[in-house]
């Protein structure tokens, strides 16, 4: 299949007008015209993971996050970015990325899934029209009451995490959950605004836990790669079903860091 092809298969999942204005998606390396005959999926291109991609003799790799962000005005060797970019440029290696169009279509719903969140609607909108509302995050009712110590040990179990951060007593009841994949700092307005007992998200700072809490919001942190690595398995199973036929490796789950 063409990489122009499958690009036209990610674009119908996760539309390309649903990217934030700052963001960079889509075919961000390669030729449109090119066989693809296997694809690696990962959150982030890093330099294991192309080297990777060409071990396995992939054609494409797709992640979550661009590896590019801003404009380059050179690409070469001696620049961490530059030397991804020719890496794959001499490796023949289709590079495409679905960022906050992923988010809004197609990550949002898959995190409020997996807590099984019931009645869930749209926590930070960025898009409305007279048909729907689409945008960041989910909030919704969790499967029944339980305490915020409950519900640490519940995204721990969910999104399988070594560990959590959490603001809040722990023995405070939580019914109604808001989620936002990734860094969700900015989404802290509109899950108290959601009525939310807890917003289970990744990369809050410590001001941003302590002033929610005494808005009346506690806040679990399951980490960015924490929630945000469903991105892989999700594809997985998307392009097994929309393109069978197509070989399709995945990088293995491994958080970013390490702890002492």
């Amino acid at each position: 299949m063409r990489c122009g092809d499958i690009c036209k298969v990610l674009e119908e999942l996760s539309p390309v007008s649903f990217a934030e204005e700052w963001d960079n998606v889509g075919l961000l390396v390669g030729d449109r015209n090119k066989d693809i005959h296997s694809i690696l999926i990962a959150v982030d291109a890093t330099e294991d993971v192309i080297e990777q991609a060409v071990n396995l003799h992939a054609d494409m790799i797709i992640t979550h996050h661009p590896m590019i962000f801003r404009g380059m005005k050179k690409v070469v060797e001696e620049d961490f970015i530059g030397r991804r970019v020719l890496k794959l440029a001499a490796s023949g290696i289709a590079y495409y990325a679905m960022h906050t169009n992923f988010d809004v279509m197609g990550m949002a719903d898959a995190a409020a899934d997996e807590l099984k969140l019931s009645g869930a609607t749209v926590l930070s909108v960025t898009y409305e029209d007279d048909i729907s509302k689409e945008g960041i995050g989910r909030v919704g009712n969790l499967p029944e009451m339980m305490s915020l110590q409950q519900c640490a040990e519940y995204v721990k179990q969910v999104f399988r995490v070594s560990q959590v951060r959490v603001y809040g007593d722990p023995g405070d009841l939580v019914k109604v959950a808001a989620v936002c994949p990734g860094s969700g700092k900015d989404s802290v307005d509109d899950a108290i605004k959601s009525g939310a007992d807890v917003f289970i998200t990744g990369d809050i700072t410590h001001h941003v836990g302590i002033d929610a809490v005494a808005r009346g919001l506690s806040v679990i942190d399951a980490g960015h790669y924490g929630i945000e690595k469903l991105f892989v398995n999700y594809m997985r199973d998307f392009l097994s079903r929309e393109i069978p036929g197509i070989t399709l490796h995945t990088t293995r789950e491994q958080e970013p860091f390490w702890i002492v």
